[in-house]
């Protein structure tokens, strides 16, 4: 190989590795007309048409909800989806990551229900809200995993995961369920 592959080769991966460490971009949360109604309404000046505006985005905004076209969710409910979610790559869930700071859309803290080896002896992690991981790599634990035990899950370069149990050195994992 030449000096100049070499060179390219080395670019190129670092070029790989700081888009991977860029924030994904999350897609401009666009207001739903039933709620933007209700915001539009509060700009008339006018008291009685101000309300008569309201009464009629209310009423339209309760029927959208009840038909489903339109589902409000609160912060909690937001970071309980995030928190659910967390290790699968589904672009469309970034929208939930809305109002998070980074730190908090990038590691999970979790308990540990139960953990197990596969047949070629990695770890099997399964948490208590019901997530399970599974390790990639070859690393080993010094105490074994139990009940209880303290998980805190991490993203990592190019898409990947860390896991550690109980201040342990890390593990690389992957989101199985």
């Amino acid at each position: 190989m030449t000096r100049t592959m070499i060179l390219c080769a080395v670019a190129a991966l670092g070029a790989m590795v700081a888009a991977s460490q860029a924030p994904a971009a999350t897609p401009a949360l666009k207001r739903p007309a039933a709620l933007q109604a209700v915001v539009d309404c509060g700009k008339i000046a006018d008291d009685g048409e101000r309300l008569k505006c309201f009464d009629a985005a209310v009423a339209k905004m309760t029927e959208a909800e009840k038909s489903g076209d339109l589902l409000a969710i609160d912060r909690e409910q937001r970071r309980a989806v995030t928190r659910q979610s967390f290790g699968f790559t589904l672009p469309s869930l970034t929208m939930f990551d809305h109002g998070d700071k980074p730190e908090e859309a990038d590691r999970l803290t979790a308990t540990l229900a139960s953990a197990g080896h596969t047949p070629d002896g990695k770890w099997v992690f399964r948490l208590q809200d019901g997530a399970v991981w599974r390790q990639i790599d070859d690393n080993y634990l010094s105490r074994d995993p139990h009940p209880g035990s303290a998980i805190v899950i991490e993203r990592a370069l190019l898409g990947s995961y860390i896991l550690k149990v109980d201040g342990q050195p890390a593990l690389k994992v992957h989101r199985d369920g």
